[in-house]
């Protein structure tokens, strides 16, 4: 938490890594959370998350540590943990200590992601990342990706999606459409009509997205084309978070050139209205008591649902 943002780092499914992105056999020094991490596939294919630090002397196993097999081998006097964290093998010694360990983060793998749990109080996960039954679907485009790392906090980067008197003020849309939203548990549901501009005149649609945890959304655009957005983000720091937007395009049928086109434009028109929001969200400051007025959306609907995922759920809405 800092002075700006009074809000703690909400628990979670984070984004990780691609499942692409990460071979058989590779380790990885990450830092997220404000954390120092190891990242690491084992031969047998499963990827696992872990405190960076051994715990027998606190060498860095993202430093010189190896993979073997489905266990990692510490840099430093050798100690084998395997994928659990537990660990298995110290060549030098005939006993292993009872409580021989490193913190390993739970997984889950969705969509073609890798994703692990945060929560510092090392509970269980709550729920599952869904699947996106139109990800890696012939019926739409291959995915193209944006990331974005903006100095802000979670839940003032998602407040962004109720607030659409801000669409009219910030990115410079012709109305203020009007905005339905309601938590329903664990999920957050918005949304709202739009009116595409076309060479035949206007046509209407509507957005429609979903918020699965802090971590993880999809949003749908319906209208003159369906296009759908899978949204992960991640805090590297307290106040520093990695947001990636992966778009997919319903592909036109028998018009491979069109859907390419769409999609350019598309894609090229969210990245422009999320660079403008940048830097309101890097030099705003977060208030607890915000003076509304009855033009807003429902941004303290959305409070609501952040409070669920804080450690110590007493702020205000």
């Amino acid at each position: 938490m800092s002075e700006r943002v009074p809000l703690p780092l909400p628990v979670g499914w984070y984004c990780v890594a691609e499942e692409a992105e990460l071979a058989a056999g590779e380790l990885r020094r990450v830092r997220y959370f404000g954390q120092e991490l190891v990242l690491w596939r084992g031969e047998d294919g499963a990827p696992h998350l872990f405190d960076a630090y051994c715990p027998h002397l606190g060498a860095h196993l993202g430093v010189g540590g190896k993979v073997e097999g489905a266990a990692l081998r510490c840099p430093f006097h050798a100690w084998k943990f395997d994928g659990s964290g537990r660990c298995i093998e110290i060549p030098y010694a005939k006993r292993i200590p009872p409580k021989a360990a490193v913190p390993s983060w739970p997984i889950q793998r969705r969509n073609g992601l890798i994703f692990a749990w945060y929560d510092p109080s090392k509970a269980k996960p709550r729920f599952d990342v869904p699947e996106v039954p139109e990800w890696g679907s012939p019926d739409w485009t291959e995915p193209e990706l944006r990331s974005f790392e903006v100095k802000a906090h979670p839940q003032e980067m998602a407040e962004n999606i109720v607030d659409s008197v801000h669409f009219r003020f910030v990115h410079g849309t012709p109305e203020i459409p009007p905005m339905q939203a309601e938590s329903r548990g664990l999920c957050f549901y918005a949304s709202q009509g739009l009116t595409f501009t076309t060479p035949q005149g206007e046509t209407q649609g509507r957005v429609d997205v979903t918020m699965y945890g802090p971590g993880f959304g999809v949003t749908r655009f319906l209208g003159v084309v369906e296009t759908l957005l899978m949204i992960t983000g991640i805090p590297l720091e307290p106040e520093l978070h990695r947001t990636t937007i992966r778009f997919i395009v319903r592909k036109i049928a028998g018009d491979a050139e069109a859907t390419r086109g769409v999609a350019r434009a598309f894609v090229a028109e969210i990245a422009r209205q999320y660079a403008q929001d940048i830097p309101i969200w890097e030099n705003k400051r977060y208030l607890e008591r915000p003076l509304l007025c009855d033009g807003d959306g429902p941004i303290l609907e959305l409070r609501r649902y952040f409070r669920q995922f804080y450690p110590t759920p007493t702020l205000a809405p």
